[in-house]
């Protein structure tokens, strides 16, 4: 039966990872991040980083296979790239839905994991600094290539945004001076406890299965 053991470890991680997903498509003013993430990047970045390596990190240590990290964010990628193919299809434009970048971030957790020969704590501490400091840089990168993220928030509001979530021009010069240093730093620092939890969670369901 340990065949069927390993297909519904593995069956759950693609269940939280599109829940992961869908959990992401509901934090920004659209279905993505297109305004959000220039607008309120450090925010965005600490919520990115911090729900992909509890994920990752719980599932890595629950099949123990380095690999299983780049796995989950593989699969939050393609349904996200799905609902982005739909939104297109419905009219919107090609730019409306930015996806963001989980996979190198994830792939460097499960470096960690794989050089320290599975070791927790390395993978708590050292993977989770790493998720937290490179998933901004990536991301950044990736906005970068989105034509005009501004135009596309303003042009194509959610009717039914709230009046909190409405976009805002970015507050150059204060607060939103160094987005990238300000979210990596953040995120770094953030990510290794929500990693602890992830491998907490973890436990926990090895106790419940006994």
């Amino acid at each position: 039966m340990v065949w069927l053991r390993r297909t519904t470890h593995y069956l759950f991680i693609v269940v939280v990872a599109v829940n992961s997903t869908l959990l992401t498509i509901n934090a920004g003013d659209y279905i993505f991040y297109t305004d959000w993430a220039w607008t309120s990047f450090v925010v965005f970045s600490i919520s990115q980083s911090t729900m992909l390596v509890v994920g990752a990190i719980y599932y890595m240590l629950f099949t123990g296979v380095p690999g299983t990290a780049t796995y989950y964010a593989t699969i939050m990628t393609i349904y996200t790239w799905v609902a982005k193919g739909a939104w297109f299809a419905l009219g919107y434009p090609y730019d409306f839905i930015a996806v963001p970048v989980w996979i190198p971030s994830a792939m460097l957790l499960d470096l960690t994991y794989w050089a320290t020969r599975r070791n927790k704590h390395a993978a708590i501490i050292i993977g989770g600094t790493l998720v937290g400091l490179s998933l901004p840089i990536f991301n950044m990168i990736n906005l970068l290539l989105v034509r005009d993220p501004l135009e596309m928030a303003f042009k194509y509001p959610r009717p039914t945004l709230p009046p909190y979530m409405t976009p805002i021009e970015p507050q150059v010069g204060k607060f939103y001076n160094s987005p990238v240093a300000l979210g990596s730093g953040a995120g770094a620092v953030l990510s290794v406890p929500i990693a602890a939890l992830g491998a907490k969670l973890n436990t926990w369901t090895y106790r419940w299965m006994a």
